[in-house]
């Protein structure tokens, strides 16, 4: 009997595994797509032209009113700021070796960071006497029309476009835009990134300068340069376009990437002022006078010069 019942068993097991049949590989109900990097918030990727490119020709968009020494007579824009007791000043936090921030202090650093101190200096004594507001590259002007700075010191190029928007100063810092690619890509300029994604901040002249290119290349905008060297790590872009001086910054970050090109525009960077603020303009020239004389080839040195090589504070030119 035992020996009829473990037949019957084997041939109910092999029966059983008959009609299973083989499993197989286990299916996925989830259809399988290829993995994308995720692109940081706010990037554009069909960017016009900046507004503003028609606007009436000022001659020269560089010449500012002439300083007025450094004198601070009650009712002026410099005595109320006294009177507040300290100096508010725009600036970036994510242009390296302009506008920053040290990741082992937290403080803010850089080349730009160093030209407020001294407009505070000046007004107070001491560097320190100053509140930065960081901004990015879209907020600078209306950060000065709606009056939430005193001064703008960012990297921002003079044009008659923004001179209809808010005062500047004289020229501190002379730039140019150039091209900055991954090490090992074969394009050594713009033109051979005609048809090729290149990413630049939105609102920016560097922006316009690629829509005006030819051949053309792909623009890409965002709001924050620091997105433009995530584009580019992430090979979502070419090639990023902007003032040399921000991409030597950029570079000196990352040893896979590199700086290329001649320049191909005029950047001259000023302090930018709120519009009805004329006597600060006057302060400012007077400061930078100062500055240009005493303190702008250290300033250079300490962040600059290392990468960029030397340089002169640029000559003003006054109205």
């Amino acid at each position: 009997m035992k020996r009829c019942v473990r037949i019957v068993l084997a041939t109910l097991l092999v029966a059983f595994t008959a009609s299973c049949g083989d499993p197989g590989e286990p299916r996925s109900l989830v259809p399988v797509v290829s993995a994308e990097r995720p692109m940081p918030a706010g990037v554009d990727l069909s960017p016009e032209a900046p507004e503003g490119g028609a606007g009436e020709d000022c001659g020269d968009p560089t010449a500012s009113l002439p300083p007025s020494g450094l004198a601070t007579p009650a009712g002026s824009t410099m005595a109320e700021i006294k009177e507040r007791g300290r100096l508010i000043a725009g600036v970036s936090q994510n242009t390296y070796l302009f506008g920053f921030r040290d990741p082992s202090t937290g403080e803010l650093e850089g080349f730009d960071i160093d030209i407020a101190r001294e407009v505070a200096r000046a007004l107070f004594g001491h560097p320190n006497q100053v509140q930065f507001k960081t901004v990015n590259v879209q907020e600078r002007l209306t950060a000065l029309e709606d009056g939430l700075v005193d001064i703008m010191v960012y990297a921002m190029t003079i044009t008659c476009e923004r001179r209809e928007q808010v005062e500047f100063s004289s020229v501190y810092f002379e730039a140019g835009q150039r091209v900055l690619v991954r090490k090992g890509s074969g394009y050594t300029s713009l033109s051979d990134l005609g048809g090729k994604k290149v990413c630049a901040p939105k609102g920016s002249t560097s922006l316009a300068n690629l829509v005006a290119a030819d051949p053309k290349p792909e623009p890409v905008a965002v709001s924050d340069l620091a997105d433009c060297l995530l584009l580019l790590q992430q090979r979502h872009v070419s090639a990023i376009s902007t003032d040399d001086t921000v991409l030597a910054g950029m570079a000196s970050q990352d040893p896979t990437i590199e700086v290329v090109g001649e320049t191909f525009s005029s950047e001259p960077y000023g302090i930018g002022i709120p519009k009805d603020n004329k006597d600060m303009v006057r302060y400012v020239n007077a400061v930078l006078e100062d500055v240009r004389a005493d303190s702008w080839r250290e300033i250079y040195g300490r962040w600059l010069q290392p990468v960029l090589g030397p340089a002169s504070p640029p000559s003003p030119t006054y109205q």
